[in-house]
């Protein structure tokens, strides 16, 4: 198959650019664009055929639920039978945007979309090539991540473009994404509201707007259950190197990881350290790449993925990482990269002075790292 990329300036395009692209959705083929969070893979959310395509050119699970994306509320009475008075909140609050509500589903949802479950997950991106697109479209689009199952999503079309070239019909490179990690899911069918993958909206955020939320549920789920929310199921966001997290101080983080370099060294493995620009003189890897700032969780989230596929393009075959507080978006950094460790992670205890304190870490929070 042969791959059309349409190229988008993002900040000044004649729409009529996207009627291609448009066409292609509505007449049942598959096209890639950029979204505020990463590129979606998009197709007629309404047409089993068309959303069958996307599985199977991602090479995804059948039982792993999409995102459908809308341009306008009026596209929501296809798609939904009920809107709870919650759920027009935060429609209100955060569309356009990365918020995705799990509502009940409309009998014109095709089982293909919803993974056989009575929900279906909805959004509206903030990105005026993604609202143009559908809009031109016709169609609401069911839209996962435009890379191939398992891999870091895209967060640039050269990523899409380097999984996804000869096996769908279109991508529309828009420039990188804002966002850089995947929406937040939050299942409206449930009281009180349950987030079921963290991601550009954060939990505190949610909570100033309609009160409680079950954050508990953000896990996995095993066997024959079919998650309600894509990144629940299934290896995700995973470079091809092997990747060990390791929290703790920051000293003996370095200590750590430099330890476990010159070990991997000496069976001739090519290493990497992922670390904020903060703590990046400390360590003595092959490769260092720093996503972002510590004091400045967005920056990292927006450019984790990219750093994961640049560590696969280097040739890096064991990766080490650093964590970062649970707190806001962070709480989505650490869901992706826990998914993204095929190694596990290593909690180390805090340093110990002579006189039974504690030595003070370069991090604001001695004590911060994932939650057991």
């Amino acid at each position: 198959m042969r791959t059309t990329v349409i190229r988008v300036n993002p900040d000044d395009f004649d729409p009529e650019k996207l009627r291609p692209a448009a066409r292609a959705l509505a007449g049942g083929r598959l096209v890639a664009f950029p979204t505020e969070t990463v590129y979606g893979l998009g197709a007629d959310a309404l047409n089993p055929e068309a959303v069958g395509r996307i599985y199977e050119a991602k090479g995804r699970p059948s039982d792993n639920p999409l995102i459908v994306h809308i341009s306008d509320l009026e596209q929501l009475k296809a798609i939904v039978s009920a809107v709870p008075e919650k759920a027009r909140i935060l429609m209100e609050t955060f569309w356009p945007g990365p918020l995705t509500l799990i509502l009940p589903k409309s009998e014109g949802v095709p089982d293909e979309t919803t993974a056989g479950l009575s929900t279906v997950a909805v959004r509206m991106p903030a990105n005026k090539i993604a609202l143009d697109l559908i809009r031109l479209s016709g169609v609401a689009v069911a839209a996962p991540s435009a890379n191939i199952s398992g891999a870091p999503s895209p967060t640039c079309a050269s990523h899409v473009i380097a999984d996804l070239s000869g096996r769908i019909d279109c991508i529309i490179d828009g420039g990188c994404t804002q966002v850089g990690l995947e929406s937040t899911v939050l299942d409206m069918t449930v009281d009180p509201p349950a987030v079921l993958r963290p991601g550009g909206v954060s939990v505190e955020t949610l909570e100033a707007v309609i009160g409680q939320v079950n954050a508990d549920k953000v896990s996995e789920v095993s066997g024959n259950e079919v998650p309600k929310s894509p990144g629940m199921k299934y290896r995700h966001y995973s470079p091809k190197a092997e990747m060990v997290l390791v929290s703790g101080d920051s000293d003996r983080v370095a200590e750590t990881i430099n330890r476990l370099v010159e070990k991997n060294r000496a069976k001739n493995r090519k290493t990497g350290v992922l670390a904020s620009s903060e703590t990046r003189a400390l360590y003595n890897a092959d490769v260092v790449l720093c996503p972002g700032f510590r004091n400045s969780p967005e920056t990292i989230a927006a450019s984790i993925y990219r750093c994961l596929r640049d560590f696969d393009q280097l040739g890096v075959d064991i990766i080490f990482s650093e964590t970062f507080p649970e707190e806001g978006i962070g709480l989505a950094i650490m869901n992706r990269l826990r998914k993204a460790a095929s190694g596990g992670i290593i909690r180390l205890p805090p340093y110990s002075n002579k006189n039974g304190g504690h030595k003070k870490s370069r991090f604001s929070n001695p004590d911060e790292g994932v939650k057991p």
